[in-house]
């Protein structure tokens, strides 16, 4: 059962003295036969369940070096190791030191040879020694195989080189004793490596030194028999190695026949693990001779089969086993996992003869309690199944930022994995997106059952928990409470009598309630319930229903506040938003502001009446969503206010609006802020009621349709210019003819532009609507998202619908005035009339004081043309035109100052005035509400 490897450092394993059958002593010779045939002997059994010697086994013993034999072999393999070292160390100096000597000794024989040869002397002492020296140099220098051959005259001076560049140079090198007569052999290091040079003298017959010779060659162009020898000594070391091995493997196989390689120490310690093993599993192992004895049970096999304590050398019929079971043992037949029935025990059998790998004839069974195993597996499988409930609880609850939506996808995922049926009841603050507040009421939000109509509280029911009931147990205590059997449950049972009554007479008899927490936050509370059929809970379903619920929570937390976040937002942008629209003739006007499902927009649209009864309609979009688009749309519809009161043309108003968003990028980008707002865009448009004539501009908006009164439709082609806050290109305003009775449609991307759907695709399908669309604006508005509106916006959509309206002749007086002081009186006069025509007698005096101030001031101060407009609207308008810029102030006059009162007159009298410039000048107007 055990593999025993050399010598064991363990103590020995004993078993515990209250199971005697441990260490059952060995007197029999059946019990020696069987320790023998389990554990190997002499006859070449196994030994500890392993295999008989093999020179593979062999082998590997002797490679472990825990032998004898192995010891032998690794010395072996040193020795021949160190000798190979050695070798081959002795080889590379002796090969070293014959290259020294023999580049020595050719160097020096062929400066000699070169120095005595015939005409080297003459060569020297002609004109130009290097012409006949470098040829005959470089052909010695190839037919001898040294690197270079180098005369020069007794300065040192080259007249020879291998490379030419170098002749005429000094040489490098002793020539010194060379010049005394001697000769000179040196080892130095050049530039082509490690190289044994001799220098040696060229002398005339007086024995004159007249010149040179050097010759030179490396060291690793010398030699070569190092490298002839070294593949020999490598194959005799490799031979000796193989020799070394295999004596080795005969020696370790002889020692393993006699001794199994251990000594008598590590056999008694090898078969003490052994029984301590084989009665230490929980697994019945037993041996069965040829004869049909047993030869050896473990303490296991004695507990699963009842065995005696004599068992051991008696035949397996006569053990008193079912007769099925000792006839499987006897017949020594293989069998795999067959299970058989043992008193009350399921045994899975499995049994293997033990002569098929060389050993004694027998067989060997084992024995697991299948019983056992069954119960381990039916709890590994309810283990599984809470597992994959979990996971399936952190990819299916909290789908979406919804509160109820989580709530309800906690109870369908409990029921009927884990009970019958499963509620939830939160907070009502919680439900809106606020922090729960204590001891208030809950509302049941989800319930899911495996029945319908269960006697409970229903969905949308406001609960108060009881002080006794398991749900404010379990709200004080911060836990989960189990309540087994809901009859004997007298604190559930004060929650309501009558109801919980019910739910007893329905089947329902056990819960679990567990508070749904956040950190330091209870948002509300979850109910478990078991009903007929199904086993009570019990305290092991405790830890999976706080599991359960406390991941359910994190995702209800997660939709609480995200509700916040969009209730927030939506309300930030409601108070952004036109309330109302303002009262004014010239349109009649509807409108439809329907938010993005994905989250809150920037889109906005306003209504602002101008002076001189016109009016300008504004839609404006900002790209992206959340509070900071809110925000910046607020942040635009305001400065579009603001610049309005201006009086500005659309292009101006435009430029004015392109400039403060580019500086708000810029101070966020300075502050580190949120993302730039470039992406919004914008359309103005001003209409005028009296010249029924609109002019338009818009910054990167989709352009504004325009229905006439026949029903036709047509985009009018605006000039589309970049959107907010890119600049470096001006806007550009067109006036269009608008006949009374038309419809201007303004509107927002997101009405005609979707990701399944192009811009061009859009305005056709609005073309078609506004053809089909009624007169009205607000049945225009209705047709409108009738047709346009997709079944899941990701974008705002704005609609504003303005039908005009002509302010006709008979509500305008208009008189061309002169440059002359005169012409005054004759004004008033003429503004006098008209009122009288209008019943407006009660303004005719503060109405011709105003227009005699404007008129004066415009002949005294103006330019021509000068021209007066009178407009009976909402209000009695005056309007005074004439052709310069300059713009009156309004101011304080000290008492001693002859003029500087007629504006402040003006204010006085009238409910607003104010000054707009044209194109050719400006308009000076005041108006007063009509009695």
């Amino acid at each position: 059962m055990v593999r025993p490897l050399g010598r064991s450092r363990t103590r020995p394993t004993r078993p515990p003295a209250a199971e005697p059958a441990a260490r059952t002593p060995v007197s029999g010779p059946s019990e020696r036969r069987a320790r023998s045939a389990a554990n190997g002997g002499p006859d070449g059994a196994l030994r500890g369940g392993r295999s008989r010697w093999s020179p593979a086994a062999a082998v590997r013993s002797a490679l472990s070096g825990r032998s004898v034999a192995g010891q032998v072999f690794v010395f072996q393999v040193l020795i021949v190791l160190l000798l190979v070292v050695v070798a081959v160390v002795a080889l590379v100096l002796q090969s070293r030191s014959d290259s020294t000597e023999e580049a020595r000794n050719r160097s020096l024989a062929v400066a000699e040879t070169f120095a005595n040869a015939p005409g080297t002397r003459e060569a020297l002492e002609s004109a130009d020694p290097s012409a006949i020296l470098q040829p005959s140099a470089e052909a010695a220098r190839k037919a001898t195989g040294v690197d270079f051959i180098v005369v020069m005259n007794t300065d040192g001076i080259r007249y020879s080189h291998p490379i030419p560049d170098r002749i005429g140079k000094p040489f490098v090198g002793d020539v010194g004793p060379a010049l005394a007569g001697g000769t000179v052999v040196e080892e130095v290091e050049g530039t082509i490596g490690q190289l044994v040079q001799a220098v040696v003298p060229v002398k005339d017959p007086d024995g004159k030194v007249v010149g040179l010779v050097s010759a030179g060659i490396t060291t690793e162009h010398v030699g070569g028999a190092a490298n002839r020898q070294l593949p020999l000594v490598l194959f005799t070391a490799a031979g000796g190695l193989v020799m070394a091995t295999a004596g080795t493997a005969l020696v370790s196989r002889r020692l393993l026949r006699q001794t199994r390689g251990l000594g008598p120490r590590e056999m008694t310690r090898m078969y003490e693990h052994h029984d301590a093993v084989l009665h230490a599993v929980r697994e019945g192992v037993l041996i069965v001779g040829a004869d049909g004895d047993l030869l050896l049970a473990n303490d296991e096999a004695r507990r699963l089969l009842g065995l005696p304590g004599d068992a051991e050398g008696r035949g397996v019929h006569d053990l008193g086993l079912p007769a099925d079971i000792a006839e499987l043992l006897a017949s020594g037949q293989v069998v795999t996992d067959e299970v058989r029935l043992v008193k009350d025990r399921l045994l899975a059998i499995n049994q293997r003869p033990t002569h098929v790998r060389g050993g004694p004839h027998g067989s060997v069974a084992t024995l697991r309690d299948s019983t056992e195993l069954r119960a381990l597996t039916g709890r590994a499988e309810l283990a599984r199944e809470r597992l994959d409930m979990l996971y399936a609880a952190g990819a299916g609850i909290g789908t979406s930022l919804d509160v109820t939506r989580t709530a309800e996808e906690l109870a369908n995922l409990a029921v009927p994995r884990f009970a019958d049926f499963a509620t939830v009841d939160l907070f009502d603050a919680v439900l809106s997106g606020e922090q729960p507040e204590a001891a208030t009421e809950m509302r049941r939000t989800a319930l899911a059952g495996v029945r319908k109509d269960p006697p409970l509280y229903q969905v949308g029911d406001r609960i108060q928990f009881v002080h006794s009931s398991p749900q404010a147990r379990s709200l004080r205590a911060g836990q989960a409470t189990l309540e087994p059997r809901l009859r004997d449950a007298p604190g559930w049972h004060a929650q309501d009598f009558e109801l919980t009554s019910q739910a007893l007479d329905y089947g329902i008899h056990s819960l679990i309630t567990a508070p749904l927490r956040a950190g330091s936050l209870i948002l509300g509370m979850v109910t478990f319930w078991r009903g007929a059929g199904s086993e009570p809970f019990e305290p092991e379903d405790l830890t999976l229903a706080e599991e359960l619920v406390a991941r359910a929570a994190v995702s209800i937390d997660n939709s609480r506040r995200y509700t916040r976040e969009h209730t927030m937002a939506v309300t930030l942008q409601r108070s952004l938003l036109p309330r109302s629209l303002p009262e004014q003739s010239a349109l009649e006007i509807a409108y439809r502001y329907l938010p993005a499902q994905a989250g809150v927009g920037g889109d906005w649209f306003d209504v602002l009446p101008l002076s001189g009864a016109r009016v300008a309609l504004v839609v404006g979009d900002v790209v992206g969503h959340g509070l900071h688009a809110a925000a910046t749309m607020g942040r635009l519809r305001t400065a579009v206010h603001n610049f309005s009161s201006l009086d500005l043309a659309p292009d101006e108003l435009l430029g004015l609006l392109d400039e403060l968003v580019a500086r708000i990028d810029q101070d966020e980008e300075t502050e580190g802020g949120t993302a730039p707002v470039t992406g919004a865009t914008c359309l103005y448009a001003i209409y005028d009621p009296v010249v029924r004539r609109c002019a338009i501009a818009r910054a990167g908006h989709p352009p504004p349709a325009l229905v006439r009164p026949d029903g036709s439709v047509e985009f009018p082609d605006v000039p589309a210019g970049p959107p907010l806050g890119l600049g470096g290109l001006p806007f550009e305003t067109a006036e269009i003819e608008v006949a009374e009775g038309s419809r201007l449609v303004l509107y927002t991307d997101g009405l005609v532009e979707d990701r399944d759907r192009d811009i061009d695709v859009g305005l056709e399908l609005l073309r078609n609507a506004l053809e089909q669309a009624g007169p009205s604006p607000e049945d225009t508005c209705r047709a409108v998202l009738d047709s346009q509106r997709p079944a899941r916006h990701n974008d705002d959509i704005a609609l504003l619908v303005a039908r005009t309206q002509a302010l006709g002749p008979g509500r305008v007086a208009a008189i061309d005035v002169p440059s002359d002081p005169a012409a005054v009186a004759e004004v008033r006069a003429s503004v006098t009339r008209r009122l009288t025509e209008w019943g407006l007698e009660d303004l005719a005096f503060t109405t011709e004081l105003i227009l005699s101030e404007l008129v004066t001031n415009a002949i005294r101060y103006g330019g021509t043309p000068i021209l007066v407009r009178v407009l009976r609207d909402r209000s009695l308008i005056c309007e005074v035109f004439d052709g310069s810029n300059t713009a009156p102030h309004l101011r304080y006059a000290a008492m001693t100052d002859e003029g500087g009162r007629g504006l402040f007159l003006v204010a006085q009298l009238a409910e607003r005035w104010g000054t707009r410039y044209l194109p050719g000048g400006k308009v000076i107007w005041a108006e007063q509400p009509l009695p």
